[in-house]
């Protein structure tokens, strides 16, 4: 993948890439507290952490500062906690979830209620509560350090694609695709996952929805792969709970959507959302601002409450320890300042295993596709080197002892 400059305009064809992955990645996420962290996982069944170097990339970036192996298939999530440094989630096609804690560089939890693959993950405002879609059609709200599902619904109806928490509403949104085909989108009591609190139609396009919630401004914004639109909602407490603002339009199809974290906003303009809309047809990624028009040039408080800042909120070993905090607030009034010193800190590792819940994670698990086998081959490859290294090195010694054995044998004071 690359790691785009700030200035904008096409970049060239050989411009460096962050390519150390031996098979297709499948998701990646920045860090919310370490700006130059990013975590991507891929087809290869590892999950690694890269460290992009200030000023960008200046040749291609191979080397992850921390690989992660524990999967046995391969993996198609990554997600960060919201409010806790060094705690990473990943969502494998071995229908598991483990928790990595990044401190030590290795999962410490495994999440293994998924009958399937795992579709999507959402964490609530604290990141006490995990929400899960699943190819077994199941929505499930989950308690991620003991794996317990608290609420789990069965959508027939409804098959659910993509979950979004909706702040600390105590609500769910969900997207996917009703009985008849078409694309809908479902709101639910966090609590009581028995039935939706509403159904709406969408349309009858085919392309996934993706769901982003600005917790600031209540606003919910749909985007279809394939579209080239966008809608926006408002979220209320009270029924219809779901009131249609307005739509972006544009005639270039989107592949995917990322968006720009609140402290990277331009408050002067009122821009309060920033989409980056990858266009494969012509190679682009065009940034989509969503601004709020206002006369005045003061700072509009009613637009920008306090917003979770960089600074995080606990270590890795509260929160395993049972510890839930909500996130720390900043204002955006003065615009951001980097005020966040926490720097990723690669832990060494010796351990040849991976041990969790008492399950070695990497025994005797075959491949399954072929970039598992070529996973499996590269490494096998390095482990023979590295025992055929350690084999030189011990004839070598061997031979030393030999002849030290042979000299004491033939030294005089021993005649």
């Amino acid at each position: 993948f690359l790691a785009l400059p700030l200035q904008t305009g096409r970049i060239e064809p050989n411009y460096p890439k962050v390519c150390g992955h031996q098979g297709n990645v499948l998701d990646i996420k920045w860090n919310p507290f370490i700006e130059n962290i990013i975590a991507s996982c891929s087809e290869d069944t590892s999950v690694r952490i890269w460290e992009i170097p200030e000023g960008g990339l200046k040749r291609n970036m191979t080397e992850a500062v921390l690989e992660l192996y524990g999967h046995s298939r391969r993996v198609g999530l990554v997600e960060w906690h919201p409010t806790t440094n060094n705690i990473l989630f990943s969502a494998g096609y071995d229908y598991k979830v483990l928790i990595w804690n990044l401190d030590i560089g290795e999962p410490v939890k495994m999440i293994d209620c998924h009958t399937d693959v795992i579709l999507c993950m959402s964490f609530n405002t604290d990141g006490s509560l995990l929400a899960t879609t699943c190819k077994d059609k199941k929505l499930r709200v989950v308690e991620p350090r003991s794996g317990r599902v608290l609420q789990e619904a069965s959508c027939k109806n409804h098959r659910v694609n993509r979950v979004v928490f909706l702040g600390s509403t105590k609500r769910l949104l969900t997207t996917g695709v009703s009985r008849w085909n078409t694309r809908q989108i479902a709101l639910w009591d966090q609590e009581d996952l028995s039935m939706p609190l509403i159904e709406e139609e969408i349309d009858g396009l085919s392309g996934l929805l993706f769901p982003f919630y600005d917790a600031d401004t209540h606003m919910l914004y749909l985007a279809g792969k394939g579209d080239g639109n966008i809608r926006y909602y408002e979220i209320g407490s009270e029924k219809p709970y779901l009131s249609y603002l307005m739509e972006f339009r544009s005639p270039a199809p989107q592949k995917g959507l990322g968006v720009m974290p609140k402290h990277g906003l331009d408050v002067s303009a009122c821009e309060v959302f920033r989409f980056y809309k990858l266009i494969t047809l012509k190679g682009l990624i065009e940034p989509i601002s969503m601004i709020v028009p206002r006369r005045s040039e003061t700072y509009q408080e009613d637009i920008y409450p306090m917003t979770p800042g960089t600074e995080p909120a606990l270590t890795p070993d509260e929160w395993l320890s049972g510890v839930n905090r909500d996130p720390i607030l900043v204002s955006l009034k003065e615009g951001y300042k980097r005020n966040s010193k926490i720097v990723f800190k690669a832990p060494v590792r010796e351990k040849k295993s991976v041990v969790v819940n008492g399950i070695d994670l990497l025994e005797n698990v075959p491949p399954r596709t072929e970039n598992e086998l070529l996973r499996m081959f590269f490494r096998q490859q390095d482990e023979i080197r590295r025992l055929k290294d350690e084999l030189s090195q011990k004839d070598i010694r061997i031979r030393q002892l030999q002849l030290e054995l042979k000299n004491f044998r033939n030294s005089p004071k021993n005649n």
